[in-house]
């Protein structure tokens, strides 16, 4: 017997950018939290989600937005994770900048272990077509866009920020890698490229940030511990060079004496980079920036 003519549409999966959205909650005075809104289904995967945070009463106008993307060796992580030195904040980080007046996005990706590069890189600009097709009706500038991440998920805002267009305004990497050309066998590297880098050169460069520079490249922020024993300062600092190089504007912010996910940073130090962020964040999509970006 054939199938009926009406089956593959309803096998294939519900499209999210029509699927109701969750209630919200409130986790703090002031914010409202969508969690789990799924953003892209893809076959033979799980669903990918997000979470947005929001102002419950936006001060008009559709909100600029903040993208975070988590850290973890692009195996492992949450997408609300701001790292160690944050996690325990009251108010938490994300509702701070939502009272600060943007839509901050935390997305899932896929991990190393479920598929390889570029699969994280398709997600996280999946993730940007959804913010634009929902964004009127969430009241968020699709158009007005900082990528931010810490260690791989500052690798993979840099990439996002490198590769998605104008809607991105700014990036900032908190201790990210820049440059994957190097990657050894059995490293958090080579897992997500598929291979040691000798073995697979084209696919390393094409993972490297370093590789994606161009002169139209959005201004990025780069915050690293000059004690970094996982992700060398280095590695910092060498995109910042490439991207000036290239005629586009980065600033390169040394944290004196912090590891790795600001281990052995002063407190105030921690905060410091935070304040950055969100100052960075600001002037970029700000009137004067993007008029600065279109002349």
């Amino acid at each position: 017997m054939p199938p009926h003519p009406d089956l593959a549409a309803f096998l294939a999966p519900p499209d999210p950018a029509v699927l109701p959205l969750p209630p919200a909650a409130h986790p703090t005075e002031g914010v409202r939290l969508l969690r789990a809104v799924p953003y892209a289904v893809r076959d033979g995967s799980r669903p990918l989600e997000l979470d947005l945070w929001l102002p419950e009463e936006p001060a008009g106008g559709p909100l600029p937005v903040l993208v975070f993307v988590h850290g973890g060796a692009w195996r492992t992580g949450l997408r609300d994770d701001p790292g160690p030195r944050l996690r325990a904040w009251r108010p938490h980080p994300f509702a701070r900048l939502a009272r600060a007046g943007f839509a901050v996005v935390c997305p899932d990706y896929r991990l190393s272990g479920e598929a390889v590069f570029p699969a994280q890189l398709d997600d996280l600009t999946r993730m940007l077509d959804w913010l634009g097709a929902r964004g009127a009706e969430l009241g968020l500038a699709a158009d007005r866009v900082v990528a931010w991440g810490e260690s791989a998920g500052g690798h993979l805002a840099a990439l996002l920020a490198l590769t998605a267009g104008p809607a991105i305004r700014g990036c900032v990497v908190w201790y990210g890698a820049g440059d994957l050309a190097a990657a050894p066998p059995h490293t958090p590297e080579a897992a997500l490229i598929g291979a040691p880098a000798a073995d697979a050169p084209e696919r390393a460069r094409a993972a490297s940030p370093v590789a994606r520079v161009t002169a139209g490249a959005p201004p990025f922020l780069i915050l690293h511990g000059t004690r970094d024993t996982v992700i060398p300062a280095a590695q910092g600092r060498a995109l910042a060079s490439a991207l000036r190089e290239a005629g586009a504007e980065a600033d390169f912010r040394p944290v004196p004496g912090a590891d790795h996910l600001w281990i052995g940073a002063a407190e105030e130090d921690v905060a410091g980079c935070f304040t950055a962020t969100l100052e960075f964040a600001r002037s970029a999509v700000s009137p004067r920036a993007m008029a600065d970006t279109v002349r």
